[in-house]
């Protein structure tokens, strides 16, 4: 039972793991454009656009591919230091096609990705030096399903050694049937030891839906109060976004209408921005509606990681406040 009380004193840096890849996004004219993302490399940008020292987990190849990320990493900010490169591999790669209401679906090459051996029998002492002085460690069901074949073991082994070190542990569900395919029973057990050490979640409605058969917000919410966690933060898109205070259930909806051009990185956004903003001192709610507001920038743009200068004007006040964390 997870009962921590997440107001305690912590080191000052974010780590967020999981695995960066190649981005290829058609545009409208039909030819593709290359970038990199993967969903808590998205976080792990918003979050240091908002000031917060963080640090990128992940293993990579000795290419120009693994290379240009790395390079994206420190444009951004992000210390890459801990992250091993395997000679003679490539990152992974992923493909999106976006419909006219700005819905995506995407297509993975990534079996072979070096991010799926970061964890395979042993945990790297880099990786749990940088674990165990973390503010917070952010992780995802993605970094799960990574991790799935003979690693999951071992990271949430480390997720729990850095806990006693003092890390919170914030987890976003990020439930993708196409990874897991027809296998449900084995993401429900993957996913429960997760939550089992996170003391913030913030999973999507749709994905608990997906996975769990989740009828409504509050059922979400209750599930994960019960497993222990202390903050939790359900994500309805444009429904907008149910915390609990005080015990009861509350709906924050999203301030404005937004029309999306692309929804790549919604989620990741709003976690970023509701992670700093906590980090930060900002209550419950007034970290919500900095999600909202940053996720409605990120998805009026294409791909995942949008112009420094479009977020700046909503995070940027965010690194003049001193941190209570």
């Amino acid at each position: 039972m997870n009962n921590r009380d997440p107001s305690r004193v912590a080191p000052k840096k974010a780590v967020c793991v999981g695995e960066c890849m190649v981005e290829l996004a058609r545009r409208t004219d039909g030819r593709f454009s290359l970038a990199v993302g993967g969903d808590t490399f998205n976080t792990a940008v918003y979050l240091a656009r908002a000031g917060i020292a963080t640090a990128y987990i992940t293993a990579l190849g000795d290419d120009p591919y693994s290379q240009a990320i790395l390079d994206q990493a420190a444009a951004e900010n992000i210390d890459t230091s801990a992250v091993p490169r395997l000679p003679g591999r490539v990152p992974g790669l992923y493909l999106i096609e976006t419909d006219g209401a700005g819905e995506r679906s995407f297509y993975y090459w990534r079996d072979t990705s070096p991010a799926r051996e970061l964890f395979s029998e042993t945990v790297p002492q880099m990786v749990q030096q940088a674990f165990n002085s973390a503010g917070f460690i952010y992780f995802s069901g993605i970094t799960l399903w990574l991790y799935e074949r003979d690693g999951m073991g071992p990271l949430l082994q480390a997720l729990a050694e850095a806990r006693l070190h003092g890390a919170r542990i914030a987890f976003d569900s990020n439930y993708r049937t196409r990874l897991w395919g027809s296998d449900k029973e084995g993401a429900r057990n993957a996913f429960a030891y997760a939550i089992a050490l996170a003391d913030i979640a913030l999973p999507s409605l749709a994905d608990e839906r997906a996975l769990w058969g989740d009828l409504s917000p509050e059922d979400v919410l209750r599930r994960y109060q019960g497993a222990g966690v202390a903050e939790i933060v359900v994500k309805d898109g444009a429904g907008g976004a149910y915390i609990l205070e005080s015990g009861k259930m509350r709906h924050i909806p999203v301030p404005d209408e937004v029309t999306a051009v692309d929804t790549t990185a919604a989620g990741d956004s709003f976690n970023a921005a509701y992670l700093a903003a906590r980090w930060k001192g900002a209550s419950r709610g007034e970290a919500v509606l900095l999600g909202h507001r940053v996720s409605a920038v990120v998805v009026s743009y294409p791909g995942a990681i949008v112009p420094g200068e479009a977020t700046a004007p909503l995070l940027d006040d965010l690194r003049e406040r001193v941190s209570p964390w």
